[in-house]
């Protein structure tokens, strides 16, 4: 029998890339397509090292998730890094005045590491199995340039091009600023070019304003028949009154939850009626662990649960889940390049052009989660980091 691993240091690491022609959204302070501007942004990574010689790797997920790792790291030291459900509970526990941040980086660096030891992806320990995956194309925000998408017919015009190369869906991410006239024009203009031939989505990414103009927006979805209507609230989301209130005067079904962390207030808000589609992130609802348990509670109420961004723990989830339609292929845009860094060096990679002819991924087979990352890429371009021992 192999030695178990014991967890001997946790590395954080932080490095620089460079979005092309990206800036910053005035006020909330997202990417945004502006050419001729290079957006430098910070992309954090965490290190699981141990004393078998395996290290569980995962990079992704905004710097706070990463200050909360800091505060509970040493207590993980000298622990098996086989027992997930027991440092998943205490984790938990030891973080619960931080919103829990941390845990779900740290659980899928764990899971990593379990892979590599036991010599198989993580998808077949949790009793999945390789499948294609279909994808849907998700958009950027809406810009302000003639280029962009700075119009309905822009947004169609994009939706068609995805059509073209084989997605089977697509969600629109509209304006942080624009009337609630113009938001309802792109899903009907979207609606009109491409409904009937591909799922429709709609994330106002909690930018509108009044129950008004959510409901407004919500009948909009209706006559296009569009497949979910997703955080449209002032709220950010994490209101199950408002929602259910929503629900109750739409026929689109509500996608919720991206803003609601951990498996309780999942099931609370699902018992409370306040959703059709349940959302899922494995960074901020407890990595792995966590997305099963929700995956598993969605089932149990007769929901889909749909997974947050693209990743390769993303894609072992979905082969893993029966309750799931679409991968999120994001954020794409007419004219900007891919929203993630370059960090692996075995062909894995989420981008417009990634998908096969019937817009499908597969499933990475490496060990762990299977996506091979460059270090010497992170590395060099490394502005600061930390190990915990």
């Amino acid at each position: 029998m192999k030695a178990r691993p014991t967890i001997t240091s946790i590395e954080l690491v932080q490095f620089e890339h460079e979005l092309k022609d990206m800036g910053r959204e005035p006020t909330i302070g997202i990417p945004i397509y502006e050419p001729g501007s290079n957006l430098k942004t910070l992309v954090h990574a965490i290190r699981i090292h141990t004393d078998a010689g395996l290290t569980g790797d995962y990079v992704g997920g905004p710097a706070p998730e990463y200050a909360g790792v800091a505060t509970f790291a040493s207590s993980l030291i000298g622990r098996n890094a086989l027992h997930r459900e027991e440092m998943y509970n205490d984790i938990k526990q030891a973080s619960r005045q931080q919103a829990r941040m941390g845990l779900g980086v740290v659980d899928m660096a764990l899971w990593d590491i379990a892979g590599k030891f036991h010599e198989a992806p993580v998808y077949e320990l949790l009793g999945g199995s390789p499948r294609k995956l279909p994808c849907y194309a998700s958009t950027y925000i809406g810009d302000h340039d003639p280029g962009g998408l700075s119009s309905p017919e822009a947004y169609a015009d994009f939706a068609e091009e995805c059509l073209e190369m084989g997605y089977p869906a697509f969600k629109i991410h509209g304006w942080q600023d624009a009337p609630i006239s113009r938001q309802i024009e792109v899903v009907h203009a979207v609606g009109k070019r491409v409904g009937g031939k591909m799922d429709l989505m709609l994330d106002p990414f909690c930018a509108i304003r009044t129950f008004g103009e959510a409901l407004k927006l919500g009948w909009a979805c209706d006559e296009q028949k569009f497949f979910w209507y997703e955080d449209p609230y002032k709220d950010g989301g994490v209101s199950a009154h408002a929602h259910r209130k929503l629900r109750q005067l739409i026929k689109t079904p509500l996608l919720q939850l991206e803003h609601v962390r951990g498996l309780e207030a999942h099931v609370d808000f699902i018992e409370a009626e306040a959703t059709d589609f349940v959302r899922g992130d494995p960074i901020y609802d407890g990595g792995i662990t966590g997305i099963m348990k929700i995956a598993h509670a969605a089932e149990g109420f007769g929901l889909d649960i749909e997974l947050h961004v693209a990743g390769p723990a993303q894609r072992h989830l979905m082969a893993s889940m029966r309750n799931t339609n679409y991968y999120e292929m994001g954020l794409l845009h007419p004219k900007a390049g891919p929203f993630s860094p370059p960090i692996y060096k075995d062909g894995y990679r989420d981008a417009i052009d990634a998908i096969d002819e019937n817009g499908c991924v597969d499933v990475p087979e490496g060990l762990g989660l299977g996506a091979e990352i460059d270090w010497d890429f992170i590395y060099g371009k490394r502005v600061s980091g930390t190990e915990i021992k």
